[in-house]
């Protein structure tokens, strides 16, 4: 997987550079392969103070998830970690293994005068990750890339089948949605250079290809929800 290799042939590094000129080219002509989904017809209308909110998500490299959740206006922390296995405080070679069990999850924190969880699924859906890839995203392969939401209440579990559903009958996508929906047991931070990753390292070839796009397609296509400057 190239965001695990950090040396490489001449032949490799001639590949990643190809695979960032097609990535720089695709963001020129405003492409993207993200897409834009209607909102849920099922959420909770916005608060009327200022109130806070956790909501885990789970959809592939947990740099890209954290970069999208970061930009948008609302979201007042996220933290790149594991959740969804049975290995306590488990470390990134652990979890890159397989064999713990945990996905590279995302923790949002939002106000939910500003934001509401429903809009929050839609960001996951249109622009985070594709929830028809079982058990991949994009060049990142295993269980540990898994599509998950962790539902820390029962009215965000209500929602998101509501909005999985409502997103099945539309037939927006043209493979099944394979989004496991699971209750919220336990999250464990990721190591220290994980956290903002993508913020941090803007020029690394993984995130140029695979994960700016995705801040772009936010932007584009959800300006109001969007902001340049994270949290």
């Amino acid at each position: 997987m190239i965001r695990h290799s950090r040396g490489g042939s001449a032949l490799l590094a001639v590949a990643i550079g190809a695979l960032t000129l097609t990535a720089a080219r695709r963001l020129t002509k405003g492409e993207s392969p993200a897409v834009t989904l209607p909102a849920p017809s099922v959420d909770q209308p916005l608060a009327a103070a200022k109130g806070e909110q956790t909501a885990v998500f789970s959809g592939g490299c947990f740099w890209g998830i954290q970069a999208v959740f970061a930009h948008l206006k609302g979201v007042t922390s996220t933290v790149a970690g594991y959740a969804g296995g049975t290995v306590p405080n488990p470390s990134y070679e652990q979890v890159s293994s397989g064999t713990t069990g945990h996905a590279e999850s995302v923790k949002v924190t939002y106000d939910t005068s500003q934001i509401s969880y429903g809009q929050l699924l839609q960001m996951f859906f249109s622009v985070a990750h594709d929830p028809t890839e079982l058990n991949r995203q994009g060049p990142d392969v295993g269980s540990q890339y898994r599509s998950i939401i962790f539902y820390t209440t029962p009215e965000q579990q209500r929602i998101a089948r509501a909005y999985i559903d409502q997103l099945t009958a539309a037939k927006v996508f043209h493979s099944p949605i394979v989004t496991q929906l699971v209750p919220y047991r336990a999250f464990w931070a990721a190591e220290a250079y994980h956290q903002n990753y993508a913020e941090k390292n803007p020029d690394d070839a993984y995130i140029v290809i695979n994960d700016a796009p995705k801040v772009a397609h936010l932007e584009r296509a959800f300006p109001s929800l969007y902001r340049s400057a994270t949290h």
